[in-house]
């Protein structure tokens, strides 16, 4: 199974450069996937993520681990299920019967990990089993490595000032 991503934006999205219909969101997400060939729908951006659940046009599922909903946050109302569990991140046997449980397979998924590549891979999976409008979130959670090897100031859900709570 490859597991091709597509290359996060390294500008800002406002919302004045984000599409504003969930549909046009949708679309610019299918086109990037088509550009990256990868074989689920697409990928959006968190800002376009965020337009799209609360707007009520999508689900939003975290694929990070227990533990990292936990210690570093997660998004308010997204739901769950893991793609790789505990400290050594192996691969959860039972997601694809965990996602067919919180939705159909014709659903519109955006699928949220720390920096987008879990996800990817998790999405890739997903559409392999039959879901055909899974997305990954780029940038993550977190967003990727700096140059001093920390998260947060590259993009990423929490660096882009969305939503979001810890316990």
């Amino acid at each position: 199974m490859s597991t091709a991503t597509l290359d996060p934006i390294r500008t800002d999205l406002s919302a004045a450069q984000t599409p504003q219909s969930p549909a046009d969101l949708l679309r610019a997400g299918r086109e990037r996937g088509q550009q990256a060939g990868v074989i689920y729908a697409g990928g959006v951006y968190p800002p376009e993520a965020w337009a799209l659940f609360s707007a009520g046009a999508a689900q939003l599922v975290d694929v990070r681990s227990a533990e990292e909903l936990k210690f570093v946050g997660h998004v308010p109302g997204s739901q769950h299920v893991a793609w790789m569990t505990g400290a050594a991140l192996l691969k959860n046997p039972r997601f694809i019967r965990e996602l067919e449980k919180i939705a159909s397979k014709d659903s519109v998924l955006l699928l949220l990990c720390r920096s987008g590549k879990r996800s990817a891979a998790a999405a890739e999976a997903a559409a392999l089993a039959g879901f055909t409008a899974v997305y990954n979130v780029l940038e993550g959670f977190e967003g990727e490595l700096d140059p001093l090897q920390r998260r947060g100031d590259s993009g990423g859900w929490r660096h882009r000032g969305l939503p979001w709570v810890q316990d």
